[in-house]
């Protein structure tokens, strides 16, 4: 039977989720209640088969003494930490096969960083009072389902028995297809590959897909707009992939200089650290992203840029950006426990950088090619300089017959 886990503060809201447990196994799931409540549960609470002092326990702390400190977020953070310990015990031990929660501002944030931490393809349902506004610092780069509570969870009523219901029969449902179809989830008929692309360098990897899809890869392809460079670390963090062709990452020009687009300082590590081989290029480095060009700082105001479309401006990195960015290149690279290499084309980085276009700035390119060689100079990761323009197929095919050698190459090895 498909285990759905309930994670709820049984001190304030132990009716709704008795009611909610009632439906789950209604509707055909077990059911694990983890109480994540910070003060003493009524006595007509439901028990919980984990309690909140094992709860507390998982993350180091001692829940009376949490209670009797009497600051509400420090038990917050310390109930948040310790649930997701416990659920990602109860993941590694089949024992979840859905995640449900329910909550007000707190319930909610103790619930999601429980969920944030499941792979990718494990169901994540949360019912919230904050789903109507902005909802990044719960979902995050996971694949949570948020569903707006309409009513405050407080009580069965007719407007909540209706949304908890529909949140119960949905958390079954994931919950029992879960359970039947693991593999087809975590998408291992195939190697998978990750692909980061930008409308300035769609034809490379058009070709890339395409020459991946004929070696036999099931290759997936995230817009590099922040979230999709998130998302890839994710997934890598997660082990759901096979290799990265990490052909734009323009990210990392915006976490630079300060762009709209930022995936953040971690982009570019997690393939590193999980050992994933990965094949990278400096895709749309000649860039930073801005909204609508009344947006643009005015320090940036006698810059050179262009107004890709009525919500897009887009910022060319100088030569001093494109060394920092060729340098952190070179570390993110060096740092890796698995094969990574890199691919340089000569003859400009995105659709933009090219003879005769807006973008074009060969110096700018140089130096960060030159601050990239001398970054991995005896530090085993590969340069490969091409002649080319990054959206030329031979450059992107290129890359992608690489990264089938250095994922077939890691295979062959014999374990040690």
């Amino acid at each position: 039977m498909a285990t759905v886990v309930l994670v709820g503060t049984l001190d304030t809201k132990g009716a709704e989720y008795a009611w909610l447990r009632e439906r789950l196994r209604e509707y055909g799931s077990d059911v694990l209640l983890v109480d994540v409540g910070t003060l003493p549960p009524p006595a007509q609470a439901p028990t919980a088969d984990v309690p909140a002092e094992a709860v507390a326990r998982a993350a180091g702390h001692d829940l009376a003494e949490l209670r009797t400190a009497g600051e509400r977020g420090a038990a917050v953070a310390a109930m948040a930490d310790g649930v997701t310990e416990v659920i990602l015990d109860l993941h590694r031990k089949g024992r979840l096969h859905a995640v449900l929660a329910a909550g007000g501002s707190g319930g909610s944030a103790i619930a999601a960083q429980a969920m944030r931490a499941l792979p990718i393809g494990v169901p994540k349902l949360l019912v919230s009072t904050m789903a109507g506004g902005d909802v990044a610092p719960y979902v995050g780069s996971s694949d949570i389902t948020l569903m707006y509570s309409v009513v405050d969870i407080s009580g069965i009523n007719s407007v909540s028995r209706q949304v908890l219901g529909n949140a119960a029969a949905a958390a079954s449902g994931m919950a029992r297809r879960f359970e039947r179809n693991h593999d087809e989830l975590a998408g291992r008929g195939r190697k998978v590959v990750a692909a980061t692309m930008f409308g300035v360098t769609t034809p490379a990897i058009d070709a890339a897909r395409g020459r991946l899809t004929e070696l036999g890869y099931e290759v997936l392809v995230f817009h590099a707009t922040g979230a999709g460079g998130r998302a890839v670390e994710k997934l890598a963090a997660d082990g759901l992939l096979d290799g990265v062709l990490d052909l734009t990452t323009t990210e990392l020009a915006d976490d630079l200089v300060g762009g709209v687009l930022s995936a953040g300082p971690e982009r570019l590590t997690a393939a590193g650290r999980a050992g994933i081989p990965q094949v990278v290029a400096p895709g749309a480095l000649d860039m930073v992203n801005f909204g609508p060009e009344p947006t643009v700082p005015a320090r940036f105001a006698d810059r050179n840029l262009l107004v890709h479309n009525p919500t897009v401006t887009l910022m060319r990195t100088t030569a001093q950006e494109m060394a920092a960015l060729g340098a952190s290149l070179g570390h993110k690279l060096a740092a890796a426990r698995g094969p990574a290499e890199l691919f340089w084309p000569l003859r400009g980085v995105s659709a933009v950088d090219i003879d005769g276009g807006p973008f074009e700035d060969a110096a700018a390119d140089a130096a960060g090619l030159a601050a990239l060689r001398t970054t991995v100079r005896g530090s085993g990761v590969r340069l490969h300089e091409m002649d080319v323009h990054i959206n030329d197929a031979a450059f992107a095919v290129a890359m992608a017959n690489r990264l089938d050698e250095l994922i077939t190459s890691r295979e062959l090895k014999p374990a040690p």
